[in-house]
């Protein structure tokens, strides 16, 4: 049976507002848009999934429980759903993101389609390798499904290599960075943003991420409390998680309530971002940071910690600013000197803006396109 000019694809997410999240919608949407059919599989509607999409279809997974099971099987009701979509609809390829329960789910369901050979991707992410994968009760699933993947990508070259030396992998991975549709992130004059928090004559500094331990949100504060004695500006504080009341803590510890606004979970992030004159994402490390690209890319410049991929993505000093996470004064002094220089602001923010291009949505599909080819052209 030949295939089809464009592989039909079942992708599989987390719905949450976490990076893995958003680029698997993403890449999803612009699949469709480029004539794949593409089947979601999640246990709810991922957030960046709105309205009607030609050629992508959503597809809820549900748990039933009973009283012998501890917590909802939650691995093998997806399991269950992937085999449903690919035999109804002929999936050529299940793109599965973050190790686990996904790439579990991916090998049970492709081991129960005898008369079909589903062609599995896992992409990894991050925390689903450096925090979740390496923890004991999980490293030889995860181990086990990555190697059982018939392809597996990394959205950063130093993910790929913590990887490799966290579970000795010896199926190839590939990588591919994630992306930003730089039309729909993209600089737009300050003059057009009308927003409540924005205060005449004040600066604007965005800290934008799931608010958990590895963000550093105290750390966020911190810095800001240091800008702000040096240059008038109010903070942004954008998504919810489990540092949020840490972080409302810090900010009525250090007397800065009327600066500093959370706006909680927002989904049309591009609406905000050229707004702001400074992004801030101290974490203990990332993956990539996509949020950091999408900055850039509305023109924004970031200063970043040092540790993992955003040293892929920014150009130190010259398209945004990378710091040791724990180096408060020195993350302060280059973000009060940034601000307070209008033409070295704009260098970088045109830097920044350049530098986004080549992480530019187009060219990373084209990207995934050739590597699900070469996936599929892979003998049984």
């Amino acid at each position: 049976m030949s295939r089809p000019a464009m592989p039909r694809i079942a992708m599989v997410c987390y719905p949450s507002h976490g990076g893995s999240g958003i680029v698997a919608t993403e890449l999803g949407l612009a699949l469709a848009a480029r004539g794949c059919p593409v089947h979601f599989i999640s246990y709810a509607p991922p957030v960046r999934l709105k309205g009607f999409v030609d050629n992508v279809h959503f597809h809820q997974v549900f748990t039933d429980n009973y009283p012998v099971f501890h917590h909802p099987p939650y691995v093998l009701s997806l399991a269950t759903k992937l085999v449903e979509v690919v035999r109804e609809y002929r999936i050529d390829i299940a793109h599965v993101h973050y190790a686990i329960p996904h790439a579990t789910a991916a090998f049970l369901a492709r081991e129960m389609l005898a008369e079909h050979r589903l062609r599995t991707v896992t992409t990894l992410h991050g925390t689903d390798i450096t925090l979740v994968g390496v923890q004991p009760s999980f490293h030889t699933v995860v181990r086990f499904s990555i190697e059982k993947s018939d392809g597996v990508t990394a959205v950063s070259d130093w993910l790929r290599r913590k990887t490799l030396d966290a579970f000795s992998i010896t199926n190839p991975i590939e990588v591919i960075p994630n992306f930003v549709d730089t039309s729909r992130f993209a600089p737009r004059p300050r003059s057009s943003c009308h927003l409540s928090f924005l205060s005449e004559g004040r600066k604007t500094i965005v800290h934008a991420s799931n608010f958990r331990p590895v963000k550093n949100v105290g750390t966020v504060i911190d810095v800001f409390a240091r800008i702000h004695a040096a240059v008038p500006s109010n903070l942004v504080m954008i998504g919810e998680g489990p540092d949020l009341t840490k972080a409302h803590d810090a900010v009525r510890a250090a007397g800065l309530q009327s600066s500093v606004f959370f706006l909680g979970i927002q989904d049309a992030i591009e609406e905000l971002l050229p707004c702001m004159d400074l992004l801030l994402l101290p974490s203990d490390h990332e993956s990539f940071g996509l949020i950091v690209l999408e900055a850039m890319s509305a023109g924004v410049p970031a200063i970043a910690t040092n540790r993992g991929g955003t040293n892929e993505v920014i150009e130190p000093g010259v398209s945004g600013y990378l710091s040791d996470p724990n180096d408060v004064d020195g993350m302060a002094r280059w973000a009060i000197d940034l601000l307070r220089d209008a033409d070295q602001w704009a260098a970088v923010s045109r830097a920044a803006r350049a530098r986004a291009h080549r992480f530019d949505q187009d060219a990373i599909l084209d990207e995934y396109l050739a590597y699900y080819r070469k996936v599929l052209d892979q003998p049984i």
